[in-house]
């Protein structure tokens, strides 16, 4: 983790960057607000969000965020690529290598300097499509 030299990593960070790393769930901000005030009973959600926000902006944490979905905040900074459920909104870290070389291409076909990508595939999580099948029996 790398903090810039306007940031510190006060006790409310240190431990929001604890809980967040806990999971891999890519929790929105109220999540990780309820997963924080187990151990800080007296923090806002305002608070939560505020650094959340500015941990993103940092680069210490990534916040992924799609069209007409919740924030979400991820501790794993290297580059990976998500899958989000298009039922219940579940998002998970797909284990597969980074194509690197999708940033030439596009910089080849654009007047861009490609500096990086971000992929989410989209599909139903295992739950969602046992469900879809149940309903589908009965």
């Amino acid at each position: 983790m790398q903090l810039t030299p306007q940031m510190r990593l006060t006790t409310q960070r240190q431990i929001i960057l604890e809980e967040l790393g806990k999971v891999t769930t890519h929790p929105t901000a109220n999540e990780v607000y309820d997963m924080v005030r187990k151990r800080l009973p007296r923090i806002g959600l305002g608070t939560v969000y505020r650094n959340l926000e500015l941990m993103a902006e940092s680069g210490i944490i990534l916040k992924l965020e799609v069209g007409g979905t919740q924030k979400r905040f991820d501790a794993t900074i290297d580059p990976h690529y998500h899958i989000r459920c298009l039922s219940c909104g579940k998002v998970d870290d797909i284990d597969m290598p980074v194509m690197s070389d999708i940033n030439k291409a596009a910089e080849d076909l654009s007047q861009y300097q490609v500096l990086g990508h971000h992929i989410e595939f989209s599909g139903l999580c295992s739950e969602c499509n046992d469900m879809d099948e149940k309903q589908l029996v009965n």
